[in-house]
Protein backbone atom coordinates (compact mmCIF):
# COMPACT_ATOMS: atom_id res chain seq x y z
CA UNK A 1 0.00 0.00 0.00
CA UNK A 2 1.09 3.54 -0.68
CA UNK A 3 0.13 6.69 1.20
CA UNK A 4 -0.49 10.03 -0.52
CA UNK A 5 -1.73 13.45 0.46
CA UNK A 6 -4.03 15.26 -1.95
CA UNK A 7 -4.16 19.05 -1.68
CA UNK A 8 -7.46 20.34 -3.03
CA UNK A 9 -8.33 23.84 -4.17
CA UNK A 10 -12.08 24.48 -4.01
CA UNK A 11 -14.41 27.02 -5.63
CA UNK A 12 -15.65 29.75 -3.29
CA UNK A 13 -18.60 28.68 -1.20
CA UNK A 14 -18.21 24.95 -1.94
CA UNK A 15 -15.79 23.82 0.79
CA UNK A 16 -18.44 22.07 2.94
CA UNK A 17 -19.86 20.18 -0.04
CA UNK A 18 -16.43 19.08 -1.28
CA UNK A 19 -15.22 18.18 2.22
CA UNK A 20 -18.26 15.95 2.80
CA UNK A 21 -17.87 14.26 -0.60
CA UNK A 22 -14.14 13.55 -0.12
CA UNK A 23 -14.56 12.32 3.44
CA UNK A 24 -16.78 9.37 2.44
CA UNK A 25 -14.61 8.12 -0.46
CA UNK A 26 -13.16 4.64 -0.20
CA UNK A 27 -9.38 4.71 0.50
CA UNK A 28 -9.57 8.20 2.09
CA UNK A 29 -8.31 7.86 5.67
CA UNK A 30 -8.44 11.45 6.89
CA UNK A 31 -9.58 14.87 5.66
CA UNK A 32 -8.82 18.33 7.05
CA UNK A 33 -9.81 21.84 5.99
CA UNK A 34 -6.92 24.28 5.57
CA UNK A 35 -6.18 27.99 5.45
CA UNK A 36 -3.80 29.02 2.70
CA UNK A 37 -3.48 28.27 -1.01
CA UNK A 38 -5.32 24.96 -0.63
CA UNK A 39 -8.67 24.44 1.07
CA UNK A 40 -8.66 20.71 1.87
CA UNK A 41 -6.05 18.00 2.42
CA UNK A 42 -6.99 14.33 2.13
CA UNK A 43 -4.86 11.38 3.19
CA UNK A 44 -5.22 8.35 0.91
CA UNK A 45 -3.89 4.84 1.25
CA UNK A 46 -4.13 2.50 -1.74
CA UNK A 47 -2.09 0.43 -4.16
CA UNK A 48 0.36 2.73 -6.00
CA UNK A 49 -1.35 2.27 -9.36
CA UNK A 50 -4.72 3.23 -7.83
CA UNK A 51 -3.74 6.60 -6.32
CA UNK A 52 -3.97 8.41 -9.65
CA UNK A 53 -7.28 6.75 -10.51
CA UNK A 54 -8.79 7.79 -7.16
CA UNK A 55 -7.67 11.38 -7.69
CA UNK A 56 -8.75 11.61 -11.35
CA UNK A 57 -11.96 9.57 -11.20
CA UNK A 58 -13.24 10.33 -7.70
CA UNK A 59 -11.81 13.59 -6.32
CA UNK A 60 -11.39 15.74 -9.43
CA UNK A 61 -14.94 14.93 -10.56
CA UNK A 62 -16.54 16.35 -7.38
CA UNK A 63 -18.45 19.52 -8.17
CA UNK A 64 -16.55 22.50 -6.75
CA UNK A 65 -13.03 21.03 -7.04
CA UNK A 66 -10.84 23.48 -8.99
CA UNK A 67 -7.42 21.85 -8.75
CA UNK A 68 -5.57 19.04 -7.00
CA UNK A 69 -1.94 18.38 -6.17
CA UNK A 70 -0.99 14.84 -5.20
CA UNK A 71 2.01 14.24 -2.94
CA UNK A 72 3.07 10.59 -2.71
CA UNK A 73 4.73 9.61 0.55
CA UNK A 74 8.14 7.98 0.20
CA UNK A 75 10.11 5.98 2.72
CA UNK A 76 13.55 7.48 3.39
CA UNK A 77 14.54 5.20 6.26
CA UNK A 78 14.44 1.43 6.60
CA UNK A 79 12.24 0.22 9.43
Amino acid sequence: MMKAYVLIEVESGKINTVFDAVEVLDKVHHVDALLGPYDIIAELEAEPYNIGRIVMDKIQTIEGVKKTTTCNVIQIRED
